[in-house]
Formats: C-alpha cells, sequence, structure tokens
C-alpha cells in the first residue's frame, strides 16, 4: 500500500531524513520508534506532503505522491492524526467531524452514518457532540482528533504521539481503540515515542536514529530484543 523509498528530506538546509526506504502492506499496522529528533514527526510530515522531499519516492497504492498537495494526500486516503491534536477549538465536536468527513471525497460514506461509527468507537463525543471542541479534556480532544481523521475514510491512518499529554487511563483507552480498529482490518502508521505501547499495538516496527532507520523487525520480537530494551524499554518514556 505505502512505498517509501531511499527518502531524504528537511527543513531548508538542515537534512532530517536520510535515504529511508520501508513499507507497509493493507492492513498492516507498523510503528516507528526513536529517540526525540530522531526524524519521526518529519518522516509522517512528508509522506502527508507538510514537508517537501529532497531526494527518495513516496508511493501510495503504486502512484507518486510527489508534488501532490496535502489536501489531495488526504482525499487518497492517507490521512493523519496530528501531534498536538490541531481540533478546531472554536467549534463544536459535530462540526469538527463534518470538517473531516471532506477528505472521504469520492470514496463515499454517509456523514451521518460515519459519525455514528466514531461515536460508537468514543460514546463521550456523543455526549458532548455540541460542546465546544476548545473546552474538552485533552484525552476528549485526542478522540477527537482521531475521530476527525476517521470520518475522512482513511485507507492508511498516519499517527503522531497519540499519547502526547495523556494520563495513563486515557492512554490506555486511546490504544485499545486502535487496536480495535486494526482488527478491523484499518492499516496504520503509528510515530509514538512510547515504545512498549507502540510495539503492543503493531505488527512491525522501525527504529530510526538521526534519519536513518537503524534497527526493525516484527514488534513482538523487538520487545525482547537487548538493543530496543536497553534504548527504549529499559528507561522511563518521556514525550516527544
Amino acid at each position: 500500500m505505502l512505498r517509501v523509498d531511499r527518502l531524504s528530506a528537511g527543513y531548508g538546509a538542515v537534512a532530517v531524513l536520510s535515504e529511508m526506504s520501508f513499507a507497509i502492506d493493507e492492513g498492516q499496522a507498523v510503528a516507528i520508534i526513536g529517540a526525540n529528533g530522531a526524524g519521526k514527526t518529519t518522516l509522517l510530515k512528508t509522506i502527508c506532503g507538510l514537508v517537501a522531499a529532497s531526494a527518495g519516492a513516496i508511493e501510495f497504492d503504486g502512484a507518486p505522491l510527489a508534488n501532490l498537495s496535502t489536501y489531495a494526500i488526504a482525499r487518497r486516503g492517507a490521512l493523519m492524526v496530528p501531534e498536538g491534536r490541531q481540533i478546531l477549538g472554536s467549534l463544536t465536536v459535530e462540526e469538527n467531524l463534518r470538517l473531516g468527513h471532506l477528505a472521504a471525497a469520492k470514496r463515499g460514506g454517509v456523514i451521518r452514518d460515519d459519525m455514528d461509527e466514531v461515536f460508537a468507537l468514543f460514546p463521550i463525543l456523543a455526549e458532548r457532540r455540541t460542546q465546544i471542541a476548545g473546552q474538552l479534556s485533552g484525552g476528549q480532544q485526542q478522540m477527537l482528533a482521531i475521530g476527525r481523521a476517521l470520518m475522512g475514510r482513511p485507507r492508511l491512518l498516519l499517527l503522531d504521539e497519540p499519547s502526547l499529554g495523556l494520563g495513563p487511563a486515557i492512554v490506555a483507552q486511546v490504544f485499545d481503540t486502535l487496536q480495535r480498529l486494526h482488527a478491523r482490518g484499518l492499516t496504520m502508521l503509528l510515530v509514538e515515542q512510547n515504545a512498549k505501547r507502540a510495539l503492543e499495538a503493531t505488527e512491525y516496527a522501525y527504529v530510526i536514529e538521526h534519519g536513518r532507520i537503524v534497527h526493525h523487525g516484527p514488534s513482538r520480537q523487538l520487545q525482547s530484543d537487548p538493543l530496543v530494551i536497553e534504548h527504549y524499554l529499559g528507561q522511563i518514556q518521556h514525550p516527544n
């Protein structure tokens, strides 16, 4: 479904990603783990068109994404839940969800049916559908950010630090929802500083350092890998 081939990217003269290559099959859940500043967020932004690649290629369903706008990429079915949620705080919960449906484009769906699906996943959003989104708690805003992306009927859901700033109970709820979505067949690429959670929620994982892939393998295998334990599982996890 997604193929990244020798991708390099950065910000002006500052190189962040260097010749990264990996692929995600349809229905697969993949994690990207690494320390702060490793390039995890830049990778997602480059896939989604927010950062321009300086070299290499990205293909989605066999078609190149180069030179496409973020909106065009979203309409193809690659949607991101950004770090920091970035909901529209002055709009209601329901208005935020309706805006998310714009990315569904010709992939169809009925707004009401899709919204009912989101409310089934996150009942608290149904209770607060008319509430101004900026008044929600951090955990509820994260649920709304995920729900907004789901309204776009993603074929590939990219998540950037979904546990950032959340308490343990809410983190557990968010990851339980992600695992249920994956069990339904949704393809996911998860960037997450909490390596333990990321490996538990995915099938395959890549470890990146300084913009390069330095290690990869099945997530279950990496959970017992001495290198991963020493650097990512054997320490206190900090937000990105």
